[in-house]
């Protein structure tokens, strides 16, 4: 068996062919695998002078090739990366194809591609299991079928990623896959069973973890007399204490001075850093990892710090999911533990990264650009002599929502939804109600999101709501106004507002006191409600700026409005009605993903479909579907904003701009 690192482009480049055994399975990598190597290629691609990015290792064996035929290798395990690579690469090629001048499409076929002089099934450079070769072979030669099997779902999903992220050097592109992705090539002996290599590779057993291969590394540059000591003092207490999130645990302890450590390269990086050290600086770098492992273990059960108020702000803090915070959290629990911060200064960075995260949540801006963020700013935070000011300071300029976009998004946006968001919903429902600063707790952790208007309408519902009681239960539904707690949630059901009025009021809770004087529930009731928990979420979650001027505060709803443009993902177009806005914002939706657009269908047929007898007053898309026109500016602003989360566009992605107007449409 030969092990080397080689670059993509040795691999691939060359008259062979890598062919799949029986006895593997289908291709079967997804969106996430998929969106993990673009995200790679993507920070690749923006930097000057690109590093070398290592993605795994391929196991191969030469096989039996007829003289004339390619040189044949046994892909024994590697299959999903280097199917997606392919895959990837017939999509640059037919993007190259639409620029007459350019040689790089047949660049790609000839040398990376295919064997451009051989016949046959030898003329293709990969050889999937029977079950994928059809549908890869047609990508291969272009010829993109309109079945929906994971193929071609591969290659639709890196279409439209090099079409929305609009890259312009596509060159550039193939270049860093094919010259700085590296590999472990690992070829074997033709006398190795292949499929007793297989198996050992994907045995059921445990493999190491990178934190096994960190503890090797360090005991065996650790003196022996010193091993066993060190081993219970500093490595067992860590295992012990946090198991399978060792590995996370160090990766996390390496970012915390600043830069960014993928999942798979923790053990590389740990390396790098501790090689140069001697015997003893080693020993004191594995009884610091030790130490900040103490800390990390109070990150992710909180229940183990003894100050409640820190343990309480934590626990809320990991119930928002914000473990890309964790690098600068190690900071500050190092700073505590040392009395370089109090006990009030921690709980205040933790109230600040709390009301970042909700202001962020509510108006829908995207988090994956948090990885970057938290690692370096511990450092960015110590450039002002004041902890608390410099972490407002930095933090206001990561995409921090203003006053005036938070209120409107907290008032028109669909806060319950499936999955985390549920459980956002309820921490935003949880801390308005603390915030009336009850003498007694509230057993919060025992209540659930309720409905005041319920997710299935009865007749009597349905006449309470009035007309329109389609379009004011597929818009406001999940909306804030329409949402409160309760430990009644089974026995309110679907029963009308007067009897869920009732139950409510038996209740103690400050939130559900308002019902007290409110004997109708419908459309203005609804919104009513919104703009009171509005206001008291930016009093909750006070933009931590300056003060903002007049000119930045809200408008109070848009009827009334004029709109004069709508801007999505950066292009701003000019409008003169609200009925402009909704086409163009579906239009914009259905060409970026169709997926998400059907989607929007599916949420709201009362909007958009595909039946245009469904529509009171309708006009037809590009796509062939249909957008219901007999809307309010109410209406068109908050379907069109929530059509916009559904299709993952942030605030910043997706805007109107309107003014005060004469006409409300």
């Amino acid at each position: 068996m030969k092990a080397s690192e080689t670059k993509l482009q040795r691999v691939i480049e060359g008259t062979n062919q890598y062919v799949v055994p029986l006895f593997q399975r289908k291709f079967s990598w997804d969106t996430k695998e998929w969106n993990t190597l673009w995200e790679d290629l993507v920070e690749l691609y923006e930097e000057e002078k690109p590093r070398s990015h290592f993605i795994g290792s391929i196991v191969t064996m030469p096989t039996q090739s007829v003289p004339e035929g390619v040189a044949k290798f046994l892909l024994i395990d590697g299959q999903q990366r280097l199917t997606t690579i392919f895959i990837l690469l017939s999509v640059l090629r037919d993007k190259a194809r639409t620029s007459p001048s350019s040689t790089l499409a047949d660049e790609i076929e000839q040398t990376l591609l295919k064997n451009p002089f051989k016949q046959g099934n030898d003329a293709f450079k990969l050889l999937p299991t029977q079950g994928d070769r059809e549908s890869f072979l047609a990508v291969i030669k272009n010829e993109l079928a309109s079945t929906d099997d994971q193929i071609a779902r591969a290659y639709k999903f890196f279409e439209r990623k090099i079409r929305v992220n609009q890259i312009p050097d596509l060159e550039k592109l193939k270049q860093i896959i094919v010259s700085q992705l590296i590999l472990v090539s690992i070829v074997l002996d033709r006398d190795d069973n292949p499929h007793l290599v297989f198996e050992s590779l994907n045995a059921k057993g445990r493999a190491l973890s990178q934190a096994d291969l960190i503890r090797n590394y360090f005991f065996m540059k650790i003196h022996v007399d010193e091993q066993e000591r060190l081993y219970a003092a500093c490595w067992t207490p860590m295992q012990d204490r946090l198991g399978e999130n060792l590995t996370e645990c160090i990766r996390h302890f390496l970012m915390k001075d600043g830069g960014v450590i993928k999942q798979g390269e923790v053990y590389f990086a740990l390396k790098e850093r501790a090689d140069e050290k001697s015997p003893q600086q080693i020993v004191e770098y594995l009884q610091e990892i030790t130490r900040f492992a103490e800390f990390y273990a109070k990150l992710l059960s909180p229940a183990l710090e003894p100050s409640a108020i820190i343990s309480h702000q934590m626990h809320r803090l990991n119930r928002i999911e914000l473990t890309t915070a964790y690098p600068f959290l190690l900071n500050m629990y190092s700073d505590f533990s040392t009395g370089k911060i109090s006990e009030d200064e921690f709980a205040e960075v933790l109230r600040i990264l709390e009301n970042f995260m909700v202001r962020r949540f509510v108006c829908s801006v995207p988090t994956y650009g948090l990885n970057k963020v938290f690692p370096a700013l511990y450092a960015q935070v110590n450039q002002n002599p004041s902890l608390i000011a410099g972490l407002k300071d930095v933090l206001r300029t990561k995409n921090y929502p203003r006053d005036a976009e938070f209120r409107e998004r907290f008032i028109s946006s669909k806060l319950y939804a499936v999955g985390e968001r549920i459980e956002k919903t309820k921490i935003i429902l949880e801390r308005l109600e603390e915030s009336f600063e009850h003498l007694e707790p509230v057993p919060l952790a025992s209540l659930q999101i309720e409905h005041v208007m319920p997710q299935t309408l009865t007749d009597s519902w349905k006449v309470a709501l009035g007309e329109n009681w389609e379009t004011v239960h597929d818009l406001l539904l999940h909306t804030v106004g329409n949402l409160t707690l309760t430990g009644y949630n089974a026995p309110l059901s679907n029963d009308d507002y007067s009897r869920k009025r009732e139950i409510l009021l038996t209740g103690h809770l400050e939130l559900n006191k308002y019902f007290e004087a409110v004997t109708e529930w419908n459309e203005q009731a609804i919104r009513h409600r919104a703009e009171i928990l509005a206001d008291k979420a930016l009093r909750v979650w006070s933009y931590f700026g300056q003060e903002q001027t007049e000119s930045e505060s809200p408008l109070q709803g848009v009827r009334g409005t004029a709109p004069s443009a709508v801007t999505i993902l950066g292009q701003r177009i000019s409008v003169s009605t609200w009925r402009e806005v909704n086409q163009i914002t579906l239009e914009t939706i259905s060409v970026l993903d169709n997926e998400r657009f059907e989607n929007i269908i599916t949420q709201f047929p009362r909007f958009v479909g595909h039946d245009r007898a469904k529509f009171r007053s309708s006009r037809q898309l590009s796509n062939g579907a249909f957008m219901e026109t007999n809307l309010s500016a109410e209406a068109i602003h908050r379907f069109c904003l929530q059509a916009a989360e559904v299709s993952g566009l942030s605030s910043e992605d997706w805007h109107v701009e309107y003014a005060q107007a004469r006409s409300d449409r």
